[in-house]
């Protein structure tokens, strides 16, 4: 239970420490957003917008620690301002819209390739000199290319030459998004490619990271002690050596699954999918600082809620870690 304490306390320390940073970083870059908003202007504005503009993001008159105050005020708020690029959405339904898209996506594709590549490697591992030991070179040869290369190959190949899938978007644009069959077939459609070029090229990290680590786990006493009982090769494999050659892999899982609201950012751009990723490109491209901020601010709580996710993970699977509390 301490130990518990010990990393939620630590985990909102990391929150603040995230928020802030949040905060001053954008303020510390060359320019503003009012100033962006001027140059598309060319100067065609009143000096009331640029008053409005600059309360609207936030940069009016007080200093920096009013300015500070004020922020924190409307995120508790849920405010996370307005996004000028898609004016006049406010960056919360910007990032609401992109949000299930991308967790769908991403999320479905991490936790896909996570469970093949672990399992993969766990046998790899058990049973080496195993075909499956033979497909290391291959599956981490499709690792370390990058997912734009390899999107870009599978759209030019399964998409444009072939025209096996859809080339862009996530729906048909005749469809309209509701929750029914149509849909569904649609996104699922359209996002086989897209899945298919994240789950292909993460699959073996996995399961190297894995196959690595059952290997060392086979020497350790717990699994000898255990082939001396005469259990069953299966569970010794499963609760014994798997069990705890997982754990470091629960840790960069969770890392994944923190990162899947950012997207997998080059693949979406590749794909025209309307995720969060895609979101943050238009927001760095259109100098868009309240859709920074909020993709930023998103990306930070899902990694934290993820590593503590993990935490608990590690708690249930190692009892040395109830063991310490």
């Amino acid at each position: 239970m301490r130990y518990l304490i010990r990393r939620i306390l630590f985990y909102i320390v990391t929150l603040w420490a995230a928020v802030t940073l949040n905060f001053a970083i954008p303020r510390a870059m060359p320019g503003s957003p009012v100033e962006s908003v001027l140059a598309r202007f060319k100067g065609q504005i009143s000096p009331h917008a640029v008053a409005a503009f600059t309360k609207l993001f936030g940069l009016g008159s007080g200093g920096i620690v009013s300015q500070y105050w004020a922020y924190l005020s409307d995120l508790l708020h849920g405010n996370l301002g307005i996004s000028f690029s898609y004016y006049p959405s406010s960056t919360l339904s910007v990032i609401l819209t992109s949000l299930p898209w991308t967790a769908v996506l991403i999320g479905v594709s991490t936790v896909i390739s996570f469970v093949i590549g672990t399992v993969l490697g766990i046998l790899a591992g058990w049973r080496r000199k195993f075909w499956l030991d033979m497909m290391l070179p291959v599956t981490t040869f499709l690792g370390s290319i990058p997912f734009f290369w390899f999107g870009l190959l599978a759209a030019f190949l399964l998409a444009y030459r072939l025209h096996a899938f859809p080339l862009s978007g996530a729906v048909d644009s005749t469809t309209l998004i509701a929750f029914n069959g149509t849909f569904l077939a649609s996104a699922a459609y359209h996002a086989i490619l897209p899945a298919g070029t994240i789950v292909v090229s993460s699959i073996g990290g996995w399961m190297l990271g894995m196959r690595n680590m059952m290997v060392t786990t086979q020497a350790e006493d717990y699994v000898l002690m255990a082939e001396a009982k005469g259990l069953s090769p299966r569970r010794i494999m499963m609760s014994y050596a798997a069990r705890n050659a997982i754990l470091p892999s629960l840790a960069t899982f969770a890392m994944s699954l923190g990162f899947v609201v950012s997207g997998a950012i080059l693949v979406e751009i590749v794909f025209s999918y309307p995720g969060l990723g895609y979101v943050l490109f238009q927001a760095v491209t259109n100098d868009d600082f309240p859709l920074m901020q909020g993709v930023f601010l998103m990306i930070t709580l899902a990694v934290l809620a993820a590593n503590f996710l993990a935490d608990l993970a590690y708690v249930a699977l190692d009892p040395r870690t109830r063991a310490t509390n």
